[in-house]
């Protein structure tokens, strides 16, 4: 989005005199933008808030919603499915293009965990978010309603598996949420609710520093956060995740966000990739011995030229991301022209992370911040970098009225399934039994 963005603002004459023509395929119609996925699942953000819609910020471009299913670079042509195609491929539809930029960004890494595809919530995008809030709301009536010791003490448990910024933010939010609902529970006190962080390492979100890292630990541990660190998933069948340190906790709600891997589609288009799954790429964000060609974000393996390591590679987050496509845009538009282009460089910033409302860590151009202001901070940034300024209004005046207001505390399940009350009305879905609702 932020290299349709750019170069629709560079070729704006070219593209009304129908000189060039900038086609976007997207699976979505709509940007995410991640940073913002905890404050949406803690209910402190709108969901339509934390998304861009592209048809509105790329009017000048032509928007394919469908994904590219093959890409033959040698013709020139991509293969997209649409809306529209049916099952067995049928129409299917070929773009033709001169110039093509590949970024579909990453997805979500998983292990051959048992039980894990079965009973695993991941964290990645919106629609995810807004399921997990409805979805803790409802274990928290689930165990208000229950006389099954068991059963409640298994929806009052709420295990996250992985201690970066995604599992990190998205626990200390959900965990400030469900500690305000519970004050409008007669029989659930926030002291019932077990959260419990799973990593695989000996610290958490280590962008920030070690020694920040430590304080983020001792700070979730003093809200009755259990952090098991150097520890493992090893199953989590029949609701039960079971640790590496033998440890077994009966839940309902298994969070997974233990790292991401390059999308799928770069290993169908037979560009060269490095060990991890990433295109290859130049420093002028080409990739490599491919021309016409070009990449960035977290699917490109982009040589960081700041770094003192020899063959090192950018690190796959946003901050070089956004930074990335304005390069790639401005080398593009440089080769249409037949100018020069330029190597991407950026040396690394630092992190901000929230841990819940009024509580973060930050450790930017070497200064560590913690506490409210590290949280502001976090916000702060965030706000400058949400795309359009009609986005950055909308959420400005919803945290103003946030603090004015109480929280939300209402669970939209439904929202899910909107056709089971229908289906069930008029015969076609049997109404849940007591089971079921269990």
């Amino acid at each position: 989005m932020y290299t349709a963005l750019r170069l629709q603002r560079k070729l704006k004459h070219r593209l009304r005199s129908g000189a060039v023509e900038i086609v976007v395929v997207t699976p979505d119609a709509y940007m995410t933008y991640q940073p913002f996925l905890p404050e949406a699942a803690a209910g402190s953000l709108s969901p339509r808030h934390v998304v861009v819609p592209l048809r509105r910020v790329l009017p000048h471009c032509t928007l394919v919603v469908g994904e590219v299913r093959r890409i033959d670079h040698a013709k020139r042509t991509a293969t997209v499915t649409t809306l529209a195609t049916g099952e067995d491929g049928t129409g299917a539809v070929e773009i033709a293009y001169d110039e093509l930029v590949l970024a579909p960004g990453s997805v979500s890494r998983t292990l051959p965990v048992p039980g894990l595809a079965d009973h695993g919530i991941g964290f990645k995008t919106i629609e995810e978010a807004i399921g997990l809030r409805n979805h803790v709301i409802e274990q928290m009536d689930i165990a208000s309603a229950t006389r099954d010791p068991e059963i409640r003490d298994a929806a009052l448990t709420f295990v996250f598996v992985g201690g970066g910024y995604a599992g990190v933010e998205a626990l200390a939010e959900l965990e400030d949420m469900a500690r305000y609902t519970a004050r409008y529970y007669h029989n659930i006190k926030p002291e019932d609710l077990k959260w419990i962080l799973v990593e695989a390492t000996g610290r958490i979100l280590p962008e920030v520093g070690e020694s920040m890292g430590r304080y983020a630990v001792r700070e979730l541990r003093g809200r009755n956060i259990d952090v098991r660190l150097d520890t493992r998933l090893d199953s989590c069948e029949d609701r039960v995740a079971v640790l590496s340190d033998g440890s077994r906790f009966p839940t309902r709600t298994l969070v997974w966000t233990a790292g991401v891997k390059p999308a799928p589609l770069l290993a169908e288009t037979g560009l060269p990739l490095d060990e991890r799954g990433r295109l290859l790429c130049t420093a002028r964000l080409t990739v490599e011995g491919t021309p016409h060609a070009w990449s960035a974000g977290d699917a490109a393996a982009v040589p960081d030229l700041t770094s003192d390591t020899p063959g090192a590679r950018t690190a796959p987050n946003a901050q070089h991301a956004v930074r990335q496509a304005k390069v790639l845009a401005d080398n593009l538009v440089a080769t249409l022209d037949g100018r020069p282009t330029e190597e991407y460089r950026h040396r690394y910033a630092g992190s901000v992370a929230s841990l819940g409302l009024h509580k973060g860590v930050a450790h930017v151009y070497g200064r560590r911040v913690k506490g409210y202001p590290a949280w502001l901070m976090h916000r702060t940034y965030h706000l400058s970098r949400v795309p359009t300024f009609n986005r950055k209004a909308r959420v400005l005046a919803e945290w103003t009225l946030a603090g004015l207001f109480k929280r939300e505390i209402v669970s939209l399940g439904s929202l899910e399934h909107p056709r089971a009350e229908f289906e069930i009305a008029a015969g076609r879905r049997p109404r849940p039994d007591d089971d079921d609702c269990q």
